[in-house]
């Protein structure tokens, strides 16, 4: 039997802070005690908020914490091939779709027919695409493309849903309810979600599913903020033809007034800590780990 695979998965938009260090140190305490692989993977998709000194602080705060891992390591912005074939292969089976509209004018719609009455979001609390791309004629989508309108790739979530009606995954954490064991997949909930852009060939939601697969990663260990999003993951996987992993979703660590920690605060990072005189030591304390 193959030794069991973890892997820990950030992105370089920003320096590391005690959520992630979490993460990091139970997927490689796991990894320890199964006598298993553990993997670091860049999430590098979007060049917009990643930068090459996050990615390196990436690399120098895990090897402060105590951390190892296997290279090379795989940096998702050099395997844009691989998603865009997944991409190819949705498209050919009418599962994919172009939406227009920019970012403001999907809010605008919202706002409209939340005047009317409320208007359904995902688990995250983001407002379900309002817009009527899907119906758009095709010589109206090509006319758009072939003037180099920007545009979303949204997947037909009601076809999508035909082709695999029974969801679930086997569920080793626990979710933000107390979900445990065999959880139903409902990733009608998130509505037609965005798969590519016109820029990018690819998503999180796409090649989080896709790099797993690659590498051959047997158990997800990650944070409760992710939990719902595995019911979209697991609607490509059955798209894919691709066996899932088990999944185990963790507690959040959270700051003094209960809100999960952000890259965007200083006060929790990694690299702030270590210059204050912590230890990796009190890391772990700090974080709830032996």
């Amino acid at each position: 039997m193959s030794p069991p695979v973890f892997r820990f998965a950030p992105s370089p938009n920003g320096y590391l802070h005690l959520g992630h260090a979490f993460s990091a140190l139970l997927n490689f305490d796991l990894a320890r005690e199964a006598k298993g692989r553990f993997l670091l993977r860049i999430e590098d998709i979007d060049p917009t908020r990643c930068r090459p000194k996050f990615e390196s602080a990436i690399y120098e705060d895990l090897a402060w914490l105590g951390i190892s891992w296997e290279t090379p390591v795989r940096r998702q912005s050099e395997h844009f091939d691989a998603y865009r074939k997944a991409v190819e292969q949705f498209a050919a089976q009418g599962l994919l779709y172009p939406s227009f509209e920019s970012r403001a004018e999907i809010a605008l719609l919202v706002a409209e027919r939340e005047a009317v009455g409320p208007w359904p979001r995902d688990p995250d609390g983001a407002p379900l695409y309002p817009g009527a791309a899907k119906s758009l004629p095709e010589p109206e989508r090509q006319r758009l493309i072939e003037a180099g309108a920007p545009y979303a790739l949204r997947l037909d979530m009601a076809a999508a849903r035909e082709r695999a009606k029974h969801l679930s995954w086997t569920e080793q954490g626990e979710g933000p309810g107390g979900e445990h064991g065999t959880v139903p997949a409902r990733p009608e909930a998130w509505g037609d979600v965005v798969l590519a852009r016109k820029e990018t060939p690819t998503s999180y939601h796409l090649s989080v599913v896709i790099d797993d697969d690659l590498q051959g990663v047997t158990d997800v260990v990650r944070g409760q903020d992710l939990f719902w999003s595995t019911s979209v993951h697991r609607l490509l996987q059955a798209l894919l033809g691709i066996a899932p992993p088990t999944y185990r979703h963790h507690r959040l660590i959270c700051d003094s007034a209960g809100q999960k920690l952000s890259k965007s605060t200083t006060a929790t990072a990694l690299r702030e800590l270590r210059a204050g005189g912590a230890t990796p030591v009190d890391i772990r304390r700090l974080v709830g780990l032996s």
